[in-house]
């Protein structure tokens, strides 16, 4: 199966490895918007998102909806709007929508028109954030760690540097094994573990076993999901941690990066289990700390490659072939 959808995932002919927005598209990708504890029941957050702005709110039943920003009356932010018996009312004239996009009333009494809707994103809450999905449907599934979700004890941020490239620049770093030697110290037992990268369409994965630039032993299986979440799990010196970075897209050129490390609780050392996660989620951020001043300057593009590039090689080709699109072009800028 996994060489199937390989093969549906064949490479574009052009070379180009297009920016998000340059054709007026975007990739069909999960890109977290906020954490979840930052959105609250009764509130309504605007934010950046592609080339244009939407809100997000809470549901009657507590669940996350992210809808374009702008009423189709006379064009205002609905986040300076309120939610009114579980819908969103604008602050201009009063009209309301539901979490679905649609308007439901006007406070003229008008009827309502029917071209009076808000686009209404797929939308999900996963690792302490709420993800929006650039499309009508998504494609794939946000992924799983390993390990039942109730044994898990989490930690989870938004690192508080917006990085000057799309995410998929950032993403390119895990197919990249020269990068992860030299810059990142990360040894692969046994060399460069090209043969174990599975792909599918939307996503590549492989595991290694290796060693830290402190000698500490590792044992990962890393991926890429879409075009924007980097994905681990694994163990370090002997004990298994999960890390997620999902990043944001505000607009074109820009990503928001987002932290969320898992370890497994152990009731019987309380102090140990928050000590080990702090030192995970101190360490991803540190690897990401190392990368800033690399992409800050970089005029990323596909170059002269050797050998130890052939797995980054293929996911230019992964990125080439990946969907794009932009269905709410209409109503968020």
């Amino acid at each position: 199966m996994m060489e199937a959808l390989a093969k549906s995932a064949a490479p574009r002919r052009s070379s180009a490895l297009l920016r998000e927005g340059e054709d007026g598209l975007f990739t069909q990708s999960w890109f977290p918007l906020c954490l979840s504890a930052d959105l609250k029941a009764g509130e309504v957050r605007g934010f950046d998102f592609l080339d244009g702005r939407v809100v997000a709110l809470r549901d009657a039943d507590g669940a996350a909806r992210v809808l374009s920003a702008y009423c189709p009356h006379m064009g205002a932010d609905l986040c300076t709007g309120e939610m009114v018996d579980g819908t969103v009312r604008c602050p201009f004239h009063f009209w309301r929508y539901g979490p679905d996009g649609r308007c439901v009333a006007t406070e003229s009494g008008d009827p309502v028109p029917p071209t009076a809707k808000l686009f209404a994103f797929p939308t999900a809450e996963k690792y302490g954030c709420v993800f929006v999905f650039n499309g009508a449907e998504p494609l794939f599934e946000l992924p799983d760690f390993p390990k039942p979700p109730e044994g898990l004890v989490w930690k989870v941020g938004e690192w508080d540097v917006e990085m000057p490239v799309d995410p998929w620049v950032i993403c390119c770093n895990t197919p990249d094994m020269q990068h992860i030697q030299v810059v990142h110290g990360i040894s692969f037992d046994g060399g460069e573990p090209h043969g174990e990268v599975e792909w599918t369409t939307h996503s590549m994965n492989y595991q290694f076993q290796g060693k830290m630039r402190d000698g500490t032993p590792i044992g990962f299986a890393v991926g890429i999901y879409g075009t924007s979440i980097y994905w681990q799990h694994g163990a370090f010196d002997g004990r298994w941690f999960g890390f997620v970075a999902p990043m944001g897209l505000p607009r074109p050129g820009r990503s928001r990066l987002f932290f969320a490390v898992a370890v497994e609780d152990d009731p019987a050392d309380p102090d140990g289990t928050r000590a080990f996660l702090d030192a995970m989620y101190d360490l991803e951020v540190g690897i990401a700390t190392e990368d800033l001043p690399i992409v800050r300057r970089a005029r990323f593009k596909p170059g002269t490659l050797t050998r130890s590039d052939r797995t980054l090689a293929r996911f230019f080709d992964y990125l080439r072939a990946h969907p794009r699109a932009h269905p709410s072009a209409g109503h968020i800028s």
